[in-house]
């Protein structure tokens, strides 16, 4: 299963600008990771690194424990929009991945339909995208991108696009899924509160380019909740985290997001 996810000493730059050079990052089975940064400094270029679009031009990205070279369809993506096509039901959505697999489009919709129920979806599996809450078509978002196959999953910025509220729960749900299917959590997001409340680490990505990411522990106790955001720890890393990033934020120039 490719479950586990490293950087072995990678570079990767756009034509004369560095984005990463000799960088090394782990992520172990069944962690949950948040990466937070100024934008432009490379967050999204990391995603399309692990993802097979784009390649290192130095080092290993290994997935598993073995170098992967062809990354394209071995892990989930979970984007800041749903892309959901407006003219699927949410059952035909969800199934596109099994679909592509190759099952039958009856075998494929059969296993969604079985799955709708844990997602709180059942009663709108014959809905469109239209008819659906932001919050709810994240969830089928959420269910395309495991239903990929893959235990790892790349969550960038997931919630981004939802109201306070809705943010809110959504974030609660996601800690439960989680914790529930066991798979591996990758997540790109600019909220710090956020990042503490559902991360075990918070990978914090500084430098033109980026060498050595800052790793900070998050030592509160699971399970969190809203609540967990007055706790002592959780203020103390929130300070920590922002200083690094208003540190960052004062060398780095204007630019497009990398």
């Amino acid at each position: 299963m490719r479950n586990q996810l490293a950087f072995a000493g990678v570079r990767f730059a756009y034509g004369d600008q560095p984005i990463l050079d000799n960088f090394d990052l782990n992520v172990a089975k069944g962690e949950f990771v948040s990466l937070i940064g100024p934008s432009g400094i490379g967050k999204s270029t990391l995603f399309q690194l692990v993802a097979g679009l784009l390649q290192p031009e130095q080092g290993e990205i290994l997935l598993g424990g073995e170098p992967m070279a062809d990354r394209l369809g071995q892990v989930g993506y979970m984007p800041q929009r749903d892309l959901l096509m407006p003219w699927r039901t949410i059952v035909e959505n969800a199934a596109l991945p099994l679909e592509i697999q190759g099952l039958s489009k009856k075998a494929a919709q059969a296993k969604v339909r079985a799955e709708l129920p844990r997602y709180g979806l059942e009663e709108w599996a014959d809905a469109y995208p239209s008819q659906l809450s932001g919050g709810m078509r994240q969830r089928v978002s959420f269910l395309r991108a495991l239903l990929s196959g893959s235990d790892m999953m790349l969550l960038d910025e997931p919630f981004s696009s939802l109201d306070g509220i809705t943010r809110m729960d959504m974030q609660e749900w996601l800690m439960a899924k989680w914790q529930e299917t066991n798979s591996t959590m990758l997540m790109i997001t600019h909220d710090i509160d956020e990042a503490i409340l559902l991360a075990d680490r918070v990978i914090v990505l500084t430098g033109k380019p980026i060498t050595k990411p800052i790793e900070l522990r998050v030592s509160i106790n699971r399970p969190r909740t809203l609540i967990s955001r007055n706790q002592p720890g959780f203020l103390a890393l929130r300070e920590e985290i922002w200083d690094l990033l208003r540190k960052q934020r004062s060398k780095q120039p204007l630019g497009r997001e990398a």
